[in-house]
């Protein structure tokens, strides 16, 4: 099984549009690969400027709220390549589409590390926050999973925030949360992919 990394990606279009999104980079040999759906911005951005900013963020209110509709998230101009970063990043990697294996639902674009950097000193997930996170990837594919693994993952899920959770954490689940209720109630939209 290939690691992943769960990172919040930022992508840009010919005229400078950012795109943020959270997704998974897939580590392969000494580089990453970024395996956007089709359709999605991300997919688009790439193709068009094939450069990619990967930041680590230690706020999982950036992956519930990118999930959910709330991409306004400070950034900065990235060092290396033409993108940005999240302004509040713990630390980045930024990266170059060196490949495209093309594929009809996602294809995977092999990406070269250009540049890192560490900008502040990072504690890791506690408990609230790793379930905040692991909600936010469930909320991708509520359409794809039974509801009964939907509510055997939210229980278990929910006794990680009622222990440990504080007031980022409640805001970022209580998101994600709204998210749930409105896929159970068919009040879904026809969201594009990130």
């Amino acid at each position: 099984m290939p690691r992943i990394v769960e990172t919040i990606v930022t992508t840009q279009d010919v005229s400078g549009q950012v795109h943020i999104a959270p997704l998974g980079l897939i580590a392969e040999g000494d580089g990453w690969v970024i395996a956007p759906f089709k359709p999605s911005r991300t997919l688009d951005n790439l193709t068009a400027n094939p450069f990619a900013v990967a930041s680590h963020t230690g706020d999982v209110r950036v992956f519930a709220g990118c999930v959910t509709g709330r991409r306004d998230w400070p950034t900065v101009k990235a060092d290396v390549v033409r993108g940005v970063r999240l302004a509040d990043a713990v630390s980045h990697w930024e990266l170059a589409v060196e490949s495209v294996q093309e594929d009809e639902q996602r294809p995977r674009f092999r990406c070269r590390l250009m540049h890192a950097a560490t900008h502040k000193v990072w504690g890791g997930y506690n408990r609230a926050e790793a379930a905040v996170l692991e909600l936010a990837v469930l909320t991708t594919r509520l359409a794809m999973l039974p509801p009964e693994k939907i509510d055997a993952e939210l229980k278990y899920l929910e006794i990680a925030i009622s222990k440990t959770a504080g007031p980022r954490e409640l805001e970022a689940w209580e998101w994600l949360m709204e998210k749930v209720r409105a896929f159970r109630s068919g009040n879904t939209g026809a969201a594009r992919k990130s």
